[in-house]
């Protein structure tokens, strides 16, 4: 018994629901800087205040994911997911640009992420449970597409409404201007309505289809050493790795304490605690032959596929990378090019809007080149193939700096869209084919760790670098973003030359 292959359209519906997702997730990328700067953040805060979304999503994937493989329901295994994290999507997004205070855009953000994540993820995993091997790169490819489809609607809402349907893009002090706010309205709606079209246009496998298809996958056999018996990491190496992870953070959070450094830096430290002293808790109840959904998530972090083990440092470092964009473009094109932290502003407030532009232009790249990556991946390899995308969205982040017409920033971000979407195909392309199936959903969301560690790293320390270093240009942080993904893309040679994806349906 096989998976059946996929007609183009029906892979189109399933990949649907991303279009909103990441209509939501680039308003969220392009104007989150920009109203906690209108509330009253100074440039070193703005960082910290980011922290919301990479926390939401460290702790809620590897969650969902679980749960998602281990849930059915009339709706099927993922789709619920889907649903939940559209609605709550949703309704922060109609908050957030109405946030009267800082703390309440902060809280906000929180929400919105976590929500996003819910929705996310499970999107990774559906294209795991419902195509065959061959079809998957197809699957993410489109994913990608819709990806980029959607991020190029959302980034460029705000200087429409000004441009075309004349709606105010400045306001007084501490109000968000009317062209964001009617901008995060859309979006909304779009969220919700395209994950209700992948919801309703898309089936599943039922969880004993999907166990038959894996009993007569000799390969999807070998590749399922880790089972619920929790094999492969033992307890005294989670016990040590506990102990070391505990040691550390603690260490640095006192030298931190020492030396009066910024305060924000705690956050990755005492996560770091947090992290030991839970595999300490579970290699205990391991111990004493306790499992649970606890005991199995925070072992099988420890039983990680190779291929996941080495795609997981190209990721971390080219997360950084994009991170660094997200958060300080705004800053950087605004003080860099147009020579302004005025928020009130009409000057400000036009290069923010172009900035909205300029992140629109990297999402229609990015939609444009998806369906040419595995055209190229079939010339010169997967491994090659995302090292060339890698470096020409670094080259392009480096690049801002020698560039003084705003015109002439569209450049940059050629390279950026083109790293864009092969981070958003290439590993997940390589990686789904690693996984054990029984565990798809689980480690999608794992994976996700290392989208957002380097995510908690940039927000914890770019502001207290910038600041200390840089005196306090936000130009030097895109530098920074871009030497990390040329680094990336170096890293991507580490993984296993034989791994093997299908570029074509």
């Amino acid at each position: 018994m096989e998976k059946r292959k996929l007609s183009f359209w029906e892979i189109w519906n399933m990949s649907f629901g991303f279009l909103g997702i990441q209509f939501g997730f680039a308003l969220q990328n392009a104007n989150t800087s920009r109203i906690f700067e209108t509330l009253g953040a100074k440039i070193d805060e703005i960082p910290i205040l980011w922290i919301a979304a990479p926390v939401s999503g460290l702790i809620i994937q590897p969650v969902i994911g679980y749960f998602s493989d281990r849930t059915w329901t009339r709706l099927g295994r993922r789709r619920p997911y889907f649903l939940i994290g559209a609605i709550l999507s949703s309704i922060a997004l109609f908050i957030m640009p109405n946030s009267p205070t800082l703390w309440i855009a902060a809280g906000t953000l929180w929400i919105m992420d976590a929500s996003i994540n819910v929705s996310m993820e499970p999107f990774r995993a559906f294209v795991g449970d419902n195509l065959p091997d061959h079809q998957r790169a197809l699957g993410f490819v489109m994913q990608s597409f819709f990806i980029g489809t959607g991020a190029v609607v959302g980034s460029v809402l705000p200087y429409l409404f000004t441009n075309v349907f004349d709606v105010s893009n400045v306001a007084p002090k501490g109000i968000i201007p009317d062209a964001v706010k009617w901008s995060f309205y859309i979006g909304g709606i779009v969220f919700l309505l395209s994950v209700l079209w992948t919801v309703f246009k898309t089936t599943e496998y039922t969880p004993e289809e999907l166990h038959a298809f894996e009993a007569n996958s000799k390969k999807d056999l070998e590749k399922e050493s880790n089972s619920e018996t929790e094999s492969g990491a033992s307890t005294k190496k989670q016990l040590l790795l506990g102990v070391l992870f505990a040691a550390i953070g603690g260490l640095i959070s006192f030298l931190i304490f020492e030396n009066s450094l910024a305060k924000e830096l705690y956050i990755l430290f005492i996560g770091l605690i947090f992290m030991g002293v839970l595999f300490v808790i579970a290699s205990q109840l391991r111990t004493k032959k306790v499992q649970n959904g606890f005991t199995i998530i925070m072992t099988d972090l420890l039983n990680m596929p190779k291929t996941m083990q080495k795609l997981a440092w190209v990721q971390f470092f080219s997360w950084f990378a994009l991170f660094s964009m997200w958060i300080y473009t705004t800053q950087a094109v605004t003080q860099h090019i147009f020579g302004t932290t005025d928020t009130t502003s009409k000057t400000y407030n036009d290069a923010a809007d172009w900035v909205s532009v300029l992140f629109t232009v990297y999402n229609g790249v990015a939609a444009a080149v998806a369906f040419l990556l595995p055209v190229i991946a079939k010339k010169v390899g997967v491994r090659a193939t995302h090292l060339l995308a890698l470096c020409a969205g670094g080259v392009g982040l480096i690049s801002i700096y020698f560039i003084g017409d705003k015109q002439l920033l569209i450049l940059p971000m050629l390279g950026v869209g083109i790293a864009w979407a092969s981070i958003l195909s290439m590993p997940y392309a390589m990686l789904s084919g690693a996984l054990p199936a029984a565990k798809m959903g689980y480690y999608m969301g794992v994976f996700n760790f290392f989208v957002v560690i380097p995510q908690i790293v940039a927000a914890t320390i770019l502001g207290f670098v910038i600041k200390q270093f840089f005196n306090n240009e936000p130009i030097y942080a895109l530098i920074i973003g871009g030497i990390s993904m040329i680094f990336a893309g170096l890293l991507t040679l580490r993984v296993n030359s034989k791994t093997k994806i299908e570029i074509h349906e």
